[in-house]
């Protein structure tokens, strides 16, 4: 997988690219044709990273089959409404005549049309109609994210029924994999030496590939932590810190507190990010930026924070429809600030001037995640930066940390262990549907009377090629803006050399601070907040031990008393924070002598 397309590329493309459909063929494009037209197969799945061009090199090998009159039809399938307008524009521009209007029982568009593009709600919706049109002509059909056949068990049945007769099929993903394990229609399936299906590519060219090759820009992620303070349903208050290690529910609602509009980090975040646009467009002068939010109505509100912040009204994508549609294509081609999107810009969607983004939503399904960082990556010219901010939550840093790592769809993996990522952290079914559903947030309300209330930010760490950068540091300090004002044009390996300059000067302010700031007996002691559950029972279990020993009292008396004393739940259900608490409390106990 380190090697680099262009050692591949066939002598024969550069001369078919000439009399072909587009300009010349980006090296792994051309090594994929030649891996096609080696067998021909009539099933093909290529699996590229996001912005690497998989629409391109479809439209050359549909181009291709029509003119050697392997097919007269193409019928390409694609997510969203928005994409079918997308594919045909791409296809006029290859010289392939596609109709994006094309609706369930209207005609299929005569002479005048190549081919037709539908959605796979369409086909779900009358698969029979779609068989016909596929067996009255020889078809090739491309599947545009093919794993969105698996996304409901009817649609995967459709797809299998309208294109089974097909004399052709290619399907397309950037992510080839899913997050639960319904099976993908028309994907080949084969076990391991652990009895595991695993889906098989036929080819592969995946993100570290293309950042090599400099079809894709490098990314960085700014990950920021906070303090989180919460009520819930029963009217307790709970506190932790983002970014600490916790248990899986309280770190799910510190995440969630973090994301309410009406706290101090989202703002804070936001108003980093727009810094970073800034420093960026000094490079990039049409650089955009884009946040992912939840649902409709934090959508809502972080446009109107970002409006306080920026003075200027960003572009707002609620939904999958001609106008959200609109406003997307004016935003790719304007050169405004900031564009805020529920769902529909997280796939397929092509914004290549996005260059600055805030994960603010709690999806953490390594399919979403990839998808959503897959509108960044998308390179115009050698050495663009892509900088995205997150939540400092540990299922987004593995994420962060695995972006080169290339997947295979496994359809026996076991679901039922908690710690797996695919759950996104988030227990609750609640919290689930939030994230495909811009509805959501009515029915959490209705639901719940889970309250956020309070939340603050600190720059926490910067990730980059699965590395950490950075120490944290207080919102609009030296230490955060040495990074947010890292330059848009940065060649991979200058990333990574200037992220080690900057982590050296933030230390080396520390250290001078620590000096002039006399003896640490001399100092107001710091809570020691960096440190994680497992550390802190400890700490505390060997106070409770050291008390023990002085009063004679049992350990679990002394437990007791700290939680009415103390207040919150058990040791095993402790935040840090409250771990923390009681920690304080019982020093001051065995110092006094009480």
């Amino acid at each position: 997988m380190g090697r680099f397309a262009a050692e591949h590329l066939s002598p024969s493309y550069p001369e078919r690219a000439a009399r072909g459909t587009a300009d010349k063929l980006r090296a792994w494009q051309a090594e994929a044709l030649d891996v096609y037209f080696e067998t021909e197969p009539r099933d093909f799945l290529a699996a590229a990273t996001p912005g690497a061009g998989k629409t391109s090199f479809a439209l050359r090998l549909a181009a291709e089959l029509l003119a050697r009159r392997v097919v007269d039809r193409i019928t390409v399938v694609a997510p969203t409404e928005h994409l079918k307008r997308q594919w045909a524009d791409a296809a006029h521009r290859a010289g392939i005549r596609l109709n994006p209007d094309f609706r369930n029982g209207h005609a299929f568009g005569g002479r005048r049309f190549n081919g037709v593009v539908v959605t796979y709600a369409q086909v779900a919706v009358r698969a029979a109609l779609h068989r016909q049109f596929t067996e009255s002509a020889r078809t090739l059909v491309i599947l545009d994210e093919v794993h969105h056949g698996g996304d409901a068990l009817s649609w995967g049945d459709a797809i299998r029924e309208a294109f089974e007769p097909a004399t052709r099929r290619l399907s397309l993903t950037g992510t080839p994999f899913r997050s639960d394990t319904a099976p993908i229609p028309f994907v080949t399936y084969l076990r391991d030496d652990h009895g595991i299906r695993l889906s098989q590519t036929d080819y592969n060219y995946g993100y570290g590939r293309a950042l090599a090759d400099g079809v894709v820009r490098p990314v960085i992620f700014l990950a920021y932590a906070g303090k989180m303070r919460w009520r819930t349903k029963m009217g307790d208050e709970f506190e932790a810190r983002l970014g600490q290690e916790d248990t899986k529910d309280v770190t799910a609602q510190a995440w969630r507190t973090a994301l309410a509009p009406d706290g101090d980090w989202i703002p804070s975040v936001l108003a980093a990010a727009d810094r970073r646009l800034t420093e960026v467009r000094h490079t990039i002068p049409d650089a955009g930026g884009l946040v992912i939010a939840t649902d409709q109505a934090a959508a809502r509100a972080y446009a109107q924070l970002l409006e306080g912040i920026t003075g200027e009204t960003p572009t707002v994508v609620l939904s999958d429809e001609k106008a959200s549609s609109d406003r997307i294509e004016a935003f790719s081609v304007g050169e405004s600030r900031w564009m805020v999107a529920v769902r529909m810009v997280s796939e397929g969607v092509d914004v290549p001037r996005l260059a600055v983004g805030v994960y603010a939503t709690s999806a953490a399904t390594p399919l979403y995640f990839a998808q959503a960082i897959g509108r960044f990556v998308r390179a115009r010219r050698r050495g663009e930066l892509a900088s995205i901010f997150v939540p400092s939550v540990p299922a987004l840093m593995a994420l962060a940390a695995g972006l080169e790592l290339e997947r295979d769809h496994a359809l026996d993996r076991d679901t039922s262990g908690d710690d797996s990522l695919e759950d996104g952290l988030l227990d609750d079914d609640l919290l689930n549907q939030a994230n495909a559903s811009e509805s959501a947030s009515e029915r959490l309300e209705d639901e719940f009377t889970w309250q956020a209330l309070e939340s603050d930010a600190n720059f926490d760490r910067v990730l980059y090629e699965g590395t950490e950068f950075g120490f944290a540091a207080e919102v609009g300090s030296d230490e955060e803006l040495d990074f947010l004002g890292l330059p848009g044009i940065l060649e991979p390996d200058q990333v990574r050399e200037l992220l080690k300059a900057r982590q050296a000067r933030q230390s080396r302010r520390a250290a001078s601070r620590r000096a002039s700031a006399g003896p640490a007996d001399d100092r107001p002691e710091d809570k020691p907040m960096y440190r994680n559950l497992k550390e802190q029972r400890a700490v505390l279990n060997g106070l409770v031990g050291v008390r023990s020993k002085l009063s004679g009292e049992p350990h679990a008396h002394i437990h007791a008393d700290l939680r009415r004393t103390c207040g919150g739940p058990a040791v095993a259900q402790a935040t840090v924070s409250q771990l923390q608490d009681r920690i304080d409390f019982l020093r001051k106990r065995i110092h006094a002598g009480g």
